[in-house]
């Protein structure tokens, strides 16, 4: 292939219809590059507390890449199960995910207040980010069984948020408000997606928006994040400290940045650089553009996952087109509240940019969650490809990937 021929190529590569691949290219390399600039960003991040916390400044480097490591391998493993297996299994999977969140009330690690962790082998496992992929595993196969329940009757709409509540119930004790919430807006709209009348979902969204409410006023701690979100630089050196150190780095990003490495707010003084805020350091580093170009790619990789469930609907793969909602709509609204929190237009809380923030079982969990979108696609792609055998290279009719 000549250099001259090289943007024919990849425009074609790009316009290759579904049924001559049988997997979502796009989909794919997103997802790698938003992990490997995870890992590039992590590095930076992380240099000065890894040299303070161990006389180490890759610590957490090459924790974040054995993570990486771990993630990959369990996606092509993901990728081999049939989305049937997930499907008949997804009620073991929501024990399994009870008992651990029970257990890491009597044995877990507490970390800054919150006992979120067990530590198996030296390795920190955080039960709430397995018990977000088991509840829309679950959700997705209820809403199967029960879709005409669900559409038509009150108590096919109840019974799924009375299995959120013992979830609830087990993170507040923790305590862990913003995988509640995640878990609650991803609940409702997948609940929305099945058909679920309009007037409950109204009813279900002000009754969730008072009950979040009545628990941050409940705790002073939320309480005093609530009122350093609304001014922060009243008390810039108290509880709006982290956010003011947020938007001192936002405010010397500019347009592209100080260079990569070259964030002063990470040395030291924006606490958890490296994990819930690693968006502050990019938007130091690599200014707007970065940031601009970080944002499209999730938002590609969310519109990826939206596309695939409607495809999935379409042809009445009930169980793949919900779980691939619940998915997109997880990732859409954790990268808001993530990227909201850095850059002060919500409330902090400890929720991490997917693909991107250090953390092993996030990191891990959405590489599974990707792969579980990469496999609902390919079975979807093989269905059609058996069902019409179109060339791969005509018929424009057919979606593109």
């Amino acid at each position: 292939m000549t250099v001259s021929r090289l943007p024919q190529y990849c425009w074609q590569w790009l316009r290759t219809p579904s049924p001559g691949v049988l997997y979502d290219r796009q989909l794919v390399w997103t997802s790698l590059l938003l992990m490997v600039i995870g890992l590039v960003m992590v590095t930076s991040a992380s240099l000065p507390v890894g040299l303070r916390l161990a006389d180490a400044p890759f610590l957490f480097a090459k924790r974040h890449a054995f993570y990486l490591t771990v993630a990959i391998i369990a996606a092509v493993v993901v990728m081999y199960i049939p989305v049937r297996l997930w499907q008949r299994y997804s009620g073991y999977m929501l024990l399994l995910s009870s008992l651990l969140l029970l257990a890491v009330l009597a044995i877990g690690r507490s970390v800054n207040g919150a006992a979120r962790w067990i530590s198996i082998a030296g390795i920190n496992i955080q039960p709430a980010e397995i018990a977000k992929l088991s509840l829309f595993v679950f959700l997705a196969g209820y809403l199967v069984r029960r879709h005409g329940e669900v559409r038509e009757h009150f108590r096919g709409f109840a019974k799924p948020l009375a299995v959120l509540l013992l979830f609830a119930s087990l993170l507040l004790a923790q305590p862990d408000l913003g995988s509640v919430v995640v878990m609650f807006v991803t609940t409702v709209g997948m609940l929305f997606i099945a058909g679920a009348k309009l007037w409950q979902f109204i009813a279900l969204l002000i009754t969730g928006l008072t009950l979040v409410g009545g628990l941050i006023v409940a705790e002073p701690y939320r309480v005093r994040r609530v009122t350093a979100f609304l001014d922060p630089w009243q008390d810039p050196f108290g509880s709006g400290y982290q956010l003011t150190q947020s938007l001192m780095a936002f405010g010397r990003g500019d347009w592209f940045g100080q260079g990569l490495g070259n964030s002063i707010q990470k040395l030291e003084y924006l606490p958890e650089a490296h994990t819930d805020f690693v968006f502050a350091v990019i938007a130091e580093e690599l200014g707007l553009v970065g940031v601009s170009v970080i944002l499209c790619l999730i938002f590609y990789l969310v519109f990826k996952a939206l596309f695939i469930g409607k495809r999935c609907l379409e042809q009445t793969q009930l169980f793949g087109g919900f779980l691939a909602f619940g998915i997109g709509i997880w990732f859409a609204f954790q990268t808001m509240v993530n990227v909201g929190a850095a850059a002060g237009m919500l409330p902090t809380k400890g929720l991490t940019l997917p693909l991107i923030s250090y953390g092993g079982s996030s990191l891990v969990t959405m590489a599974v969650a990707v792969a579980l979108l990469l496999r609902i696609d390919h079975e979807y792609r093989l269905a059609t490809s058996q069902a019409h055998q179109r060339n791969p290279y005509q018929g424009k009719e057919q979606n593109n990937e």
